[in-house]
């Protein structure tokens, strides 16, 4: 009788262990997702570079070592870059989620809804690749305000791009360099210009219409 007790304090102890684990160290877990139909990215990562419809937008911080997570629901699957911090909600991209419940692109079926139960794990990058459209295949980060994720990553995995913002409508579409030893890129055009940037739209696809709108 002691023993089974003891065996049971010590599984609630592990429980409770894991559930305060933070989601970026964890391997995987069971999670309630709900639709987020605006690109944004607090790592600096250029929405016009990847695809904007796989993109997982959760409450634990962005890591370089983690940017890929394999979402399950419904007997479905979607693989999405974690390039966003959320205020606590497991968000992901509209489109990523309107697949899970209806199997459907949301251009094509939209539908309404919150919170599914779904499970989640960590994949390799390379699961991901096919949602990087950077031309090398790295990961693109604005070179004015993606410094500190780009230091936490290395330019192996990522480029620095002179783009101002995520949605990629201010700068220049041009790559960037870091020189050994310095803190700020050298661009072919001014570092951070507000230049009207038309070439590289980010769309949205609308909640519930399944429209297409330009992300600003």
């Amino acid at each position: 009788m002691l023993f089974s007790k003891t065996l049971s304090l010590v599984a609630s102890a592990v429980a409770v262990c894991a559930s305060t684990i933070p989601a970026s160290v964890q391997a995987r877990g069971s999670i309630s997702v709900t639709p987020h139909d605006r690109y944004s990215s607090s790592a600096g990562v250029l929405g016009c570079k990847i695809d904007t419809n796989r993109v997982a937008y959760w409450p634990s911080n962005v890591d370089c070592n983690h940017l890929c997570v394999k979402v399950s629901a419904k007997g479905r699957s979607v693989h999405l870059l974690k390039v966003d911090t959320s205020g606590g909600a497991h968000d992901i991209s509209y489109d990523a989620w309107n697949y899970l419940v209806t199997g459907k692109s949301a251009r094509d079926a939209p539908t309404m809804g919150g919170g599914i139960d779904a499970t989640w794990e960590n994949a390799p990058l390379s699961d991901c690749a096919h949602l990087i459209k950077e031309p090398k295949g790295r990961l693109a980060l604005s070179a004015a305000n993606g410094m500190n994720f780009f230091g936490t990553c290395g330019n192996t995995k990522t480029a620095l791009y002179n783009i101002a913002n995520p949605v990629c409508t201010r700068g220049y579409d041009e790559v960037c360099t870091l020189a050994a030893g310095a803190n700020q890129a050298t661009c072919p055009h001014t570092l951070g210009s507000l230049n009207a940037l038309t070439s590289q739209p980010v769309w949205n696809i609308d909640y519930g219409t399944g429209k297409l709108s330009l992300a600003v």
